[in-house]
């Protein structure tokens, strides 16, 4: 049985306000693929990001990210998509005035959690696939930044999506901190089947933890190669 097409893009067209950044895109990652997306800087890659969670709409083309229509997408259903999709982003995103737990309980809450031992479970759950069991009472300023990039993939497992968009997620980390990232992320994305995309700039991590390569370059995107982590 070959595996779900969990994101698929034909000839789209990805606009930041009116100007096109990447045009007649096409794209297709399955269920459990990890793919890197590459590129220069401003070469579209954060846009493309950006459309794929709904924070930038889709006009021209059609477009399918874990079942929902990016074309037909309505603010109303943003929240929705989102809570089937794991973002993780450059700069952790976490809220400083709260523990590790809280922010992970702020975020089921704003999902439509309720029951607070089943969100006490989860909790504990998701910092354990992660390695910060035994780190919800800290606030985010006592961890390291591989740590607080650690919490920020335990809050985009919560709703255990089936794609995890990850938009720079090295970018802060050094080159030791880096590979412990990528080899969770791998980890995460053989035992739980969840595809990954990646935007990077760090060759010394593809290189490292080789895989499907898409490029962002001269406004469209390409295959570059496939190879197997």
């Amino acid at each position: 049985m070959s595996a779900e097409t969990i994101l698929e893009l034909h000839n789209a067209f990805v606009y930041q306000g009116k100007t096109l950044v990447l045009n007649g895109v096409g794209l297709e990652v399955k269920q459990g693929e990890f793919v890197y997306l590459i590129g220069k800087t401003g070469s579209g890659k954060s846009s493309l990001m950006k459309t794929l969670y709904g924070d930038l709409l889709l006009d021209q083309g059609t477009g399918r990210v874990v079942g929902y229509d990016l074309n037909a997408l309505k603010t109303k259903d943003i929240p929705y998509l989102r809570r089937k999709l794991g973002i993780v982003f450059q700069d952790f995103q976490l809220l400083t005035d709260r523990s590790v737990t809280d922010n992970l309980t702020f975020v089921m809450k704003a999902t439509g959690w309720s029951d607070e031992k089943k969100m006490s479970q989860k909790a504990d759950e998701v910092l354990s696939k992660v390695g910060l069991q035994t780190k919800g009472f800290r606030f985010p300023h006592e961890l390291s930044g591989g740590e607080q990039q650690r919490v920020s993939i335990a809050r985009a497992l919560l709703n255990d999506p089936k794609l995890i968009l990850a938009d720079e997620p090295t970018g802060n980390l050094d080159p030791d901190t880096s590979d412990d990232i990528m080899q969770l992320l791998i980890m995460l994305n053989k035992e739980l089947n969840t595809a990954v995309l990646m935007a990077t700039h760090n060759y010394h991590i593809i290189e490292k933890f080789p895989s499907r390569i898409i490029r962002c370059s001269n406004g469209t995107i390409k295959d570059e190669e496939h190879m197997s982590i």
